[in-house]
Parts: structure tokens; sequence; C-alpha cells
């Protein structure tokens, strides 16, 4: 279901991959994922911290890796942070700005999927994409994470002019997206012109009674590790406080906002609060739901996946 909240009214209308349930492919998808041993990594508090424990034992891996032919890359640190810049080989439109977040739970360095999205966008958008590398959790926490990333985004929104900018973050990077206008209102300055968040977590506490039933069916998240991973990016903070849990914070003066995310996906409640918080504040926000479809579905080769990576092509042009 899509769901549109303009001007304060809302509009409805159901997608055509919804007619008949999910596609063959998502659902083939979804059966590999449960095979897989990646909802095992948030079973408990305590894998989540050995996982943490492994990571910082080797070296950050988070070059370009899949973005596929016809795209230039080049390398510019900011205030500490490695940010990659991403152009087509060919023309592209120097009016147009996208800022990708990457997910990871806050504790995972951005992987191969993410560039993959990162190269679609710079080549069949024609735009440029810059990357911003933040530093993870434990070691960095909220407090500090989103005021670095809402000022690396006044930069970039500074330095671009009248170029549009949007900004797109998947999982953990649209709550930091979130976090980051939030914090951006706040200071007074200009926004994004827009926001595309990819099944954003909203609320890491993960207190709702009717999460329990949807991580039975998750096939990717799971509430023990998923509240880990929150308590470690929240650090002394509260993990209800704005920076971790920006479901929390003020949705007033925000940019317009696109949503996706999947009934199978633990934060898939957070995400209509989201857009029923946005719109009650005035804010313009897409919202598309999808029946049976897991987290980060938008990134997948499915025909859902494919709905959604249009839309946002199309928000970024």
């Amino acid at each position: 279901m899509t769901q549109q909240f303009r001007d304060g009214k809302r509009t409805s209308r159901r997608l055509a991959s919804n007619n008949d349930g999910p596609s063959l492919q998502s659902r083939i998808i979804v059966g590999l994922l449960r095979l897989l041993p990646i909802k095992k990594r948030m079973a408990s508090a305590a894998v989540v911290q050995e996982q943490v424990r492994r990571l910082a034992l080797w070296p950050a891996s988070y070059g370009p890796t899949g973005l596929g032919r016809g795209v230039e890359v080049t390398r510019k640190d900011v205030a500490g942070w490695p940010v990659y810049h991403t152009a087509p080989s060919a023309h592209h439109d120097v009016s147009k700005i996208v800022v990708f977040l990457h997910g990871g739970g806050y504790i995972n360095e951005i992987v191969r999927a993410h560039w993959r999205i990162v190269g679609m966008l710079t080549r069949e958008a024609g735009v440029r994409c810059v990357v911003p590398i933040y530093p993870l959790a434990p070691h960095a926490t909220a407090r500090d994470v989103v005021p670095a990333m809402g000022e690396l985004l006044r930069r970039f929104v500074e330095d671009a002019g009248p170029a549009k900018i949007t900004v797109v973050g998947n999982s953990a990077g649209a709550a930091l997206g979130l976090a980051a206008t939030q914090w951006l209102r706040d200071h007074g300055y200009r926004q994004p012109h827009g926001l595309v968040l990819i099944s954003p977590g909203g609320d890491f506490s993960i207190g709702r009674p009717q999460q329990v039933a949807i991580a039975e069916r998750d096939p990717i998240n799971d509430i023990p590790g998923a509240r880990e991973a929150g308590r470690l990016y929240a650090g002394d903070l509260d993990v209800t406080h704005p920076y971790v849990s920006p479901l929390n914070g003020d949705f007033r003066r925000l940019p317009p906002m696109i949503l996706f995310s999947g009934t199978l996906d633990l934060f898939y409640p957070d995400c209509i609060d989201l857009a029923a918080k946005a719109r009650a504040a005035g804010v313009s926000v897409e919202l598309h739901l999808e029946q049976d479809q897991p987290h980060n579905y938008a990134g997948m080769p499915t025909p859902e996946g494919r709905q959604a990576r249009a839309i946002i092509l199309r928000a970024v042009a």
C-alpha cells in the first residue's frame, strides 16, 4: 500500500505488486534468507557483542566494490571521515546530488550491496553521489555521530548552492539521515530537498507488543540483537533519545519524505508512525508499505525491489 500524505490529507492507492500477494522471486528470497545465518547474528545481546569484538580485530574495509561500469569515484576525507564521491563516466547533471547513508545497525561497515545502490543511482539517475563513511558503535556513539553528520550535511547543502540534494539512507543510515535533518532544523540550517528512507529504525527501544509477533516472521532482524545494537550506539544517551530513535524527535519543518518498508520488517510499525508524525507536522510524505516484504526489500532483485528503486530514481532525478 502506498500512502501519500500531503497538506494534512491522505490518499491511498494499492500497488500492482500487491494484487496477487508477494512475487515468486520475493518468496524465494525470503525463504533463502530464513536458511542463512543472518538472523542468528541478532539472536541475543551476547551474539552482537561478540560480533562487534570480531569486527574490531579486522581493519575497516569500506572502499567501493560493486559500483558497476560507467561510474567514476574519488575520495575526499572531511573532518576525519572518508567521504566518497561518485559520478557517471558519461555526462552527469551537476544540479542533482544524492547523499547516501549506509545501513548496518550502526556496528557494520558499508558493504557491496550498498555500493550497488550507489552505482545504480549514479548511473541510472545521472547524478553525483556523496557517501560519508561514518564511525561505528561502540567506539563512536549517537552523541557525536548525529551532530557530525548534521554538520557534514550542512556543508554539502551550502556548497551545493541551488543544486537539488536528496538524502537516501537504508536501515540505520535512514534513521541517521532523519536524525541529522532534525539536527539541521534545530540549529537553523537549510534542509536538503528530500529524504528517502529505506526501512528506517525509528525507535530502538523496540517496545511495541506487536513487534514480538513480527520478529517471529522477520527473516533478518530479531529483538534482542537490535536492542543491543541500539544500546551500543546510544552510549551514554537513553536509547529513546531522538539521536538514537528519531521517531521521538520533532518533525516540523523537515524536507519531504519517501519511506519504504515491508510487513516482514521488525521496524515497519515505526515507519507507519514516522509517516503519521510527519504528516501531522505538515511534512509531505509518501509511505510505501509492501505486504510480506523483508527489511531493505527496496534493494533486492525482486519486482517489488525494482518498483521501489524506480520510485527512488524518480525522486532523486
